[in-house]
């Protein structure tokens, strides 16, 4: 009589294995980074891997599904990637060893590259992931060990007192497996905190006080803002003003080390603190911030006054050497962006900016010092938690968005937006307000004319502009009449530019073509 075949593994038990075995080490390594390397955790390394290594297509993928929470779907997308692969290294390990501990070793080697080729990496940074990947390899050997000899992950025993054993042993796995998972979530909290409490960038900005201007913005005009519900903001709350940038965790610099250093094609290299650049005459004057990831009416552009001190006046010092046409600004974190020397000094308000609507610069939006540039796209101006300017020319460097297929320069495009009604909004008939805004940076916008299904252009009101470094609200008053309708909108410039209708995508210098709406009229 021939004897039963052995009983299939169900992968439920090896899976489980493989996540709390992945997780005690994910823990474990955040709890050290904490300690040791803040910058170094396996999530924001390989995360930012991710971003460099993303194709502009994908970029903009992403930020058209997710807007200013990519961030936040990156995050998942890597928590789950880490599950599966968890899981997979799990039902490998039980069922084909050792190759769940290569699936862990791979991942891990990943991280740990990760960590040692982002900006500024130090041999600490090499720490949590290699504890990482040690800690869930033996973890996971540890765990599948005891499910293969207690036979837990298998069919039902033949006996009953085997059944017992068995049931027995299937406990003692699944409290071993919560045990390392719970250490691991405990970790992680633990590491999280740690970071936390040795930020003194957090601190430090809660007691920070904004000297006042040496020099006064423009006042802005009364008749710059209509009272129109739905209608944007003219100065756009800290809060809710647009983030696209490549840092997963926010830089924490602790302004008493912050330095900026202005070198290259120079006559003299420049080296100030923050306690040097706070004495120096402040300005304040208000510019409007916009990303090249902005498609035709899109949200990523906000309107801030702003409180810094002039680029050019440091670059003055600095000396730049006459063959020099481009200055390399350089984040905390290693980013870089590519800025036209004559955009730094010319008479535009570039500013190295310290505060932002009456506030120290939020964590997020590049506390201590960040780069204002109009007129320019942020990918190639507006650099956050900046340390340095390096002066130099277009053909000998390049930056961070210009060796991925986007444009050098990048200047803002002419363009405009309605607010108000919103897309497929029911209205009455009868007199409906029509509203937006428009922009054109550093040039200014003089006209803005409204299209409803195809007809004439009809001339709308032009809120008062501040400066031609800022956007200008816009109303119209349309006689409306019943069924659905198309509204566009198009803008001119101060030159006589009229905001051109050809649709263009936004990469690789932004995007063009005309905002239009549809409503219905009842």
């Amino acid at each position: 009589m021939s004897s039963p075949a052995s009983p299939t593994p169900a992968p439920v038990l090896p899976a489980l294995a493989g996540l709390a075995a992945v997780l005690a080490g994910f823990g474990l390594a955040e709890l050290v980074a904490g300690l040791i390397a803040p910058g170094a955790s396996p999530v924001l390394v390989v995360g930012a891997l991710l971003i460099d290594l993303a194709p502009a297509w994908v970029k903009e993928l992403v930020i058209s599904l997710f807007g200013t929470g990519d961030k936040v779907a990156l995050i998942v997308f890597i928590a789950l990637v880490a599950a599966i692969l968890a899981a997979l290294a799990g039902i490998l390990e039980y069922r084909r060893p050792p190759f769940g501990r290569f699936v862990i070793v791979a991942t891990g080697l990943v991280a740990l590259a990760a960590a040692l080729t982002r900006a500024g990496a130090s041999p600490f940074d090499a720490v949590p992931p290699v504890l990482a990947m040690v800690v869930a390899a033996l973890v996971l050997t540890m765990l599948i060990n005891r499910l293969r000899a207690s036979g837990a992950a298998t069919a039902v025993s033949v006996t009953p007192a085997a059944g017992s054993r068995a049931a027995l042993d299937r406990r003692r796995f699944l409290a071993y497996t919560g045990i390392s998972a719970g250490v691991g979530v405990l970790a992680a909290i633990g590491g999280q905190l740690l970071t936390a409490g040795s930020r003194a960038a957090d601190a430090a900005r809660a007691l920070f006080t904004l000297p006042a201007p040496h020099t006064p913005g423009t006042p802005i005009p009364a008749g710059a803002s209509f009272d129109i519900d739905g209608l944007t903001p003219l100065i756009t709350p800290n809060a809710e003003f647009y983030r696209i940038d490549t840092a997963l965790s926010v830089p924490r610099i602790d302004p008493s080390t912050w330095t900026l250093k202005i070198t290259g094609l120079v006559e003299n290299e420049v080296e100030i603190d923050f306690a040097e650049l706070l004495a120096l005459p402040l300005e304040e004057s208000t510019t409007t911030l916009a990303c090249v990831s902005n498609y035709v009416g899109g949200d990523l552009i906000g309107n801030a006054v702003w409180l810094g001190y002039p680029i050019r006046e440091l670059l003055a010092r600095a000396t730049p050497l006459a063959d020099a046409d481009m200055v390399l600004s350089r984040s905390q974190d290693g980013w870089t962006a590519s800025t036209p020397l004559e955009a730094l000094t010319d008479e535009r308000n570039s500013i190295l900016a310290v505060g932002m609507n009456g506030e120290p610069l939020p964590l997020e939006h590049g506390y201590p010092v960040r780069m204002v540039v109009p007129g320019l796209y942020g990918y190639v101006s507006a650099t956050k938690w900046v340390t340095e300017l390096v002066v130099t020319r277009f053909d000998q460097e390049s930056a961070y968005w210009s060796t991925r297929g986007w444009s050098e320069k990048g200047p803002v495009k002419l363009s405009s937006r309605v607010d108000v009604p919103r897309e497929n909004a029911t209205v009455d008939a009868g007199t409906v307000t029509v509203a937006g805004v428009a922009w054109s940076q550093h040039v200014g916008v003089s006209a803005v004319d409204v299209q409803v299904d195809d007809g004439e252009w009809n001339a709308a009101t032009l809120a008062d502009a501040i400066s031609v470094d800022t956007w200008r609200q816009w109303r119209w008053d349309w006689p409306a009449t019943g069924g659905s309708h198309t509204i566009r909108v198009r803008a001119t410039d101060a030159d006589g530019l009229v905001q051109t209708s050809k649709l263009a995508d936004v990469a690789p210098d932004g995007a063009t073509g005309l905002h239009e709406i549809s409503v219905s009229v009842s």
